[in-house]
């Protein structure tokens, strides 16, 4: 089971899905679910993610992936504790959202020397920063994403890029000494 059908619960997914895995992604867009259901032509199940969709499905499964992101913002905790203790014995839970606090209810940040901590009789995995386990392949694909913005920085100055790019601006954390974003004000206790 996947919660979050975005790139990185697509991608994982798509692993489980090639390993043979029954697999069942939850995500709250519809039209995202629809997306996934036609390219995977119905390989892959979905369904709208709610609270007791989500229960439902960690009690059956062998394997949990929370992979939720709210840009800027704190994961929102949606697999409780009591949920993650009453798992079939041996489950698995990946939190790929620990980076934000983690989508589990207590998740806790490990390290890819000690990455599992068990959670009653499940198995917990939230190492973070992941992609460090494969420091140089995910230092070329940041670098990539990220070069054209430096790019344009460099060239424009940053009130300009900021202006002629709304992506680009909402991205925008801290300027001038002020923190300049309500959700990161908001996942620290702080305001914008």
């Amino acid at each position: 089971m996947v919660i979050g059908g975005g790139v990185a619960g697509e991608n994982a997914a798509r692993v489980a899905l090639g390993l043979g895995a029954r697999v069942e992604v939850l995500d709250i867009s519809p039209a995202r679910l629809r997306e996934l259901d036609a390219r995977y032509r119905g390989a892959i199940g979905t369904r709208v993610s709610n609270p007791y969709e989500i229960a439902q499905q960690v009690a059956d499964a062998d394997l949990v992936i929370g992979s939720v992101l709210v840009p800027g913002a704190a994961a929102p905790k949606l697999v409780s504790e009591e949920m993650i203790r009453s798992s079939q014995p041996g489950t698995v839970f990946v939190d790929v959202a620990i980076d934000q606090g983690g989508c589990f209810e207590g998740s806790a940040g490990t390290t890819h020397a000690e990455p599992t901590f068990r959670l009653g009789d499940a198995v917990m995995y939230c190492v973070t920063n992941m992609p460090g386990a494969v420091p140089a392949t995910s230092t070329k694909a940041l670098t990539n994403v990220t070069l054209p913005y430096v790019l344009q920085l460099a060239g424009q100055g940053w009130q300009s890029a900021l202006e002629s790019d709304p992506g680009l601006a909402s991205g925008l954390s801290t300027a001038e000494g002020a923190l300049r974003s309500s959700e990161v004000a908001e996942a620290h206790g702080m305001e914008a």
